[in-house]
C-alpha cells in the first residue's frame, strides 16, 4: 500500500482559546475546593485521593461497577466513533486501507505504528506464513471435544494450551522472544479457528497451504474436499481480507479489557487471545 499517513485525530473539535480545561469541585464536607485537569475530557481518579476529611482517611475514589464510564488507557492504535462512521487504525482511515491494503499489512500497521515497505513486508509475510502448522499433538486435543462443542471455546482452549508447546513464550521480557510469539499466533490462529470449524462438522483437517495468501489458506483449510490444490474464490478472499481488516483491532471493548487485566498477571493466555 502506497499512501502518506494522515494526521491522527483524537477530537474532531479544536478547544477553545478561553476555555479552562479543568474541573473545579467543592467538597461538602469539608469546605475545601479542588481544582481537577481536564484531558481528553477525562479527569484522574488519582486526583481524587486528596480529596478528605483527615489525614486518616484513605482519599475520595471513582465507583464505577462494570468500568461504564471511566476509560483505563489512552490509546494510539485505533479511534473510532461508531455514531460518526470513524474507524481509524495509527491514523489511517478504515476506507483507506480496505481499499489499498491487506490484512498482512494492517496487522503490521497496528503493531509498529506504520505500514511496512516492500522489504518489511516481504520479511513480515514470510515469518507470519512459516508459523502456520501446529503441533501433532494439539489435533488430538481438538479431537477431545464432543463434535458439538462451540467453535469459539474450542478455539480459546486450544490457544491457552499453546503455553504448554511453546514454554518461552514465558519470557515476555526479550523482545525476540515476543516478537516469536506475535508471527505464531497470526500464524497459527486461521489453523487452529479451522481446525474447530471441520471438528464441529466432522471432517478431517486440512492442513495449511503456504502457496496461498493468508486469506486464502484460511479459505483452503476451511472448505477444501478433494481438490488436488485449492484454488479460493478471488471475490471471496477479497472479501475475507477486508472483514479481517475491519476487525483486526476492537479497541478498547470488554475482550481488551479483559486481557489488560490478565496481561498485569503476566499469563500467557493474556499475550494469545
Amino acid at each position: 500500500m502506497s499512501s502518506t499517513k494522515p494526521e491522527s485525530v483524537i477530537n474532531d473539535k479544536a478547544p477553545s482559546a478561553t476555555r479552562r480545561d479543568t474541573l473545579s469541585i467543592t467538597d461538602n464536607r469539608t469546605g475545601r475546593q479542588y481544582e481537577l485537569p481536564i484531558k481528553n475530557e477525562t479527569v484522574r481518579a488519582l486526583d481524587l485521593r486528596p480529596m478528605k476529611v483527615n489525614h486518616e482517611d484513605f482519599g475520595l475514589m471513582g465507583y464505577d461497577p462494570a468500568f461504564t464510564n471511566t476509560a483505563s488507557c489512552s490509546s494510539k492504535i485505533t479511534f473510532i466513533d461508531g455514531d460518526k462512521g470513524i474507524l481509524r487504525y495509527r491514523g489511517y482511515s478504515i476506507e483507506e486501507l480496505a481499499e489499498k491494503s491487506t490484512y498482512i499489512e494492517t496487522a503490521y500497521l497496528i503493531l509498529y505504528g506504520e505500514l511496512p515497505d516492500k522489504s518489511q513486508l516481504a520479511d513480515w509475510s514470510y515469518h507470519v506464513t512459516h508459523h502456520t502448522f501446529i503441533h501433532e499433538s494439539i489435533k488430538k486435543f481438538l479431537d477431545g471435544f464432543h463434535y458439538d462443542a462451540h467453535p469459539m471455546g474450542m478455539l480459546i482452549s486450544t490457544v491457552a494450551a499453546l503455553s504448554t508447546f511453546y514454554p518461552d513464550a514465558k519470557d515476555i521480557f526479550n523482545p525476540e522472544s515476543r516478537r516469536k510469539q506475535t508471527y505464531r499466533l497470526i500464524g497459527k490462529m486461521p489453523t487452529l479457528a479451522a481446525f474447530a470449524y471441520r471438528h464441529s462438522l466432522g471432517m478431517p483437517f486440512v492442513y495449511p497451504d503456504n502457496d496461498l495468501s493468508y486469506c486464502g489458506n484460511f479459505l483452503n483449510m476451511l472448505f477444501r474436499t478433494t481438490e488436488l490444490k485449492y484454488r479460493p474464490n478471488p471475490t471471496l478472499e477479497r472479501a475475507l481480507d477486508i472483514l479481517f481488516i475491519l476487525h483486526a483491532d476492537h479497541e478498547q471493548n470488554c475482550s481488551s479489557t479483559a486481557m489488560r487485566c490478565v496481561g498485569s498477571c503476566l499469563l500467557y493466555t493474556s499475550r494469545c487471545v
